[in-house]
């Protein structure tokens, strides 16, 4: 029997209030917190990893690219999932098996079995994202919807961010091994107290056939674009016959699974949830400014730890910066989105963002700490107002039986926009710093005076080379990281005009969202 106290659709059972509805939502965010966490925490670790196990570095990176591909798999069947078994027998399953994958990984004695262990992962990890997002909608009252998706959306935001640190600090102090058990804990706890605390808002179950064909195509096309994604750097793209062959196949799997599942009666992946304009709008500002802001947090520890002389901590905590100014505005945008039309909170958020960005194109080899942190510390008061009343103006325009599959969608294209980003970044900046080197080159000491003013300091004519190929590198690299700088900062730009073509919202994100 249905309850509807509060606004939270329930099952059997009252809905939870006060302390309890806040552990669930507690809960929950956890669960999307270190789901979000390992898709960078082993970034940092790879060379310790591959050397423990006696890999070399290059195949290492599988332990990143497996888990990155099995979740881009499972993350748009969460719809299906949840339809099919129940969103919170799916939710707390995969919490468990989330734990159990941690505990192979941090056993593992060979690459091929930590590559197993971090696959199973991937599996489970995919559908915590967007179910936890639905399930903290669908316990919250209205009136405190926008405070759920705040704090779903901040974890969101910030894991990413503490992965690498966290990760980094981790192998220093004790082992690899242990950036997978920490998650242990975590996964006990949160998968037994989601089931105790949430099962009493499981919502009827749709026993559809099972979409093979569909399935089958998805697992095609992801699978060949994320490996695509993740090995084109070093393959060298499409000078490799591997890279357009996945290419190949990436694409032509992903036209035969949109004209399957568009025709397909009971889809894996409904794509009809696109005709709605908002939702559509939407996800394209989520995914272009997720891009973007994932462009920008990925170079600068590469620029900071490259050619700064800053460490992997000290490069973590510039970064953090970002994440603990967006943690003080949350609440204030959360609170915002309630009252006023979130496209005008995400259209300031996100040119904010592009403002803040174009600030640091002009960026110098000579800058002090706070320098560099200043802009960061600006970006995290524009995240929130990006983030959050951009996942709740997606999700309040599709339909309530729409809700799983439509945050299952969502979280995808933002996962992969991501990937994207990253792999593009990663290219153009070596690419680009390359042919900002052969330009100063050619351009600096035409007269010589500078090497025979170093070769006169008492340096070897091979030293004063040295040193002056020292200094061209840097400011080469200085110049692609801000000609990178304002390309990321018009992404933003466009990202925020993007939202003008939503309509305006007629109800806010409800309870109960993500029933069947």
């Amino acid at each position: 029997m249905s309850d509807r106290n509060n606004g939270a659709i329930t099952i059997g059972g009252q809905p939870l209030t006060g302390g309890m509805l806040w552990l669930a939502a507690i809960v929950l965010a956890a669960a999307n917190f270190v789901a979000v966490l390992d898709m960078t925490i082993a970034n940092v670790s790879v060379p310790s990893i591959a050397g423990n196990l006696g890999a070399t570095t290059s195949q290492g990176t599988w332990v990143i690219t497996s888990y990155a591909v099995a979740e881009a798999v499972t993350v748009p069947l969460t719809g299906w999932l949840a339809a099919r078994f129940g969103a919170v027998r799916v939710f707390a399953t995969a919490m468990g098996l989330f734990g159990v994958a941690s505990l192979l990984c941090g056993l593992a004695n060979s690459l091929g079995f930590l590559v197993f262990a971090r696959i199973l992962q991937g599996f489970a990890g995919g559908p915590l994202m967007p179910l936890s997002q639905t399930l903290l909608l669908r316990i919250f009252p209205p009136r405190m919807a926008p405070a759920a998706v705040g704090l779903w959306a901040m974890t969101t935001l910030i894991a990413p961010v503490l992965g690498p640190i966290v990760g980094g600090w981790i192998c220093d102090q004790y082992s690899w091994h242990w950036i997978f058990l920490i998650n242990i804990p975590v996964a006990i706890g949160c998968a037994f107290a989601a089931w105790n605390l949430l099962k009493r808002y499981e919502l009827p179950k749709l026993k559809n056939p099972i979409d093979t064909v569909g399935l089958v195509l998805l697992f095609t096309w992801v699978g060949a674009l994320q490996l695509m994604l993740d090995e084109g750097k070093n393959l060298d793209w499409f000078a490799s016959g591997t890279i357009v062959t996945l290419a190949i196949v990436a694409v032509v799997g992903f036209v035969a699974f949109l004209i399957w599942e568009l025709h397909e009666e009971h889809p894996v992946v409904d794509l009809r949830v696109f005709r709605h304009r908002g939702f559509s709008m939407s996800v394209l500002t989520i995914s272009l400014a997720f891009a973007a802001f994932f462009a920008a947090n990925v170079l600068t520890p590469l620029w900071l730890q490259s050619f700064m002389g800053y460490t992997a901590t000290q490069s973590g905590k510039v970064t953090a910066w970002t994440g603990l100014f967006a943690l003080m505005v949350a609440p204030m945008a959360a609170g915002l989105s309630a009252k006023v039309d979130p496209r005008k909170l995400i259209f300031g958020g996100v040119f904010w963002l592009g403002v803040i960005t174009m600030w640091r194109t002009v960026a110098t080899t000579e800058m002090s700490y706070w320098d560099i942190a200043m802009p960061l510390m600006l970006m995290g008061w524009g995240l929130p107002f990006f983030f959050i009343p951009t996942t709740g103006l997606a999700l309040a325009s599709v339909e309530p039986h729409e809700m799983d599959n439509a945050a299952g969608l969502m979280n995808f294209l933002r996962t992969l926009s991501g990937a994207a980003a990253v792999s593009m970044v990663n290219t153009e900046w070596e690419n680009e710093t390359t042919r900002q080197h052969a330009e100063l080159v050619g351009l600096t000491d035409r007269s010589g005076e500078v090497l025979q003013g170093l070769q006169q300091s008492g340096l070897t004519p091979q030293a004063a080379l040295q040193t002056l190929d020292h200094l061209v590198t840097n400011q080469s690299v200085m110049l692609a990281t801000n000609n990178i700088m304002t390309v990321i900062a018009f992404c933003f730009v466009l990202a925020a005009s993007v939202i003008w073509l939503a309509p305006k919202p007629q109800r806010v994100v409800a309870p109960g969202a993500g029933g069947h």
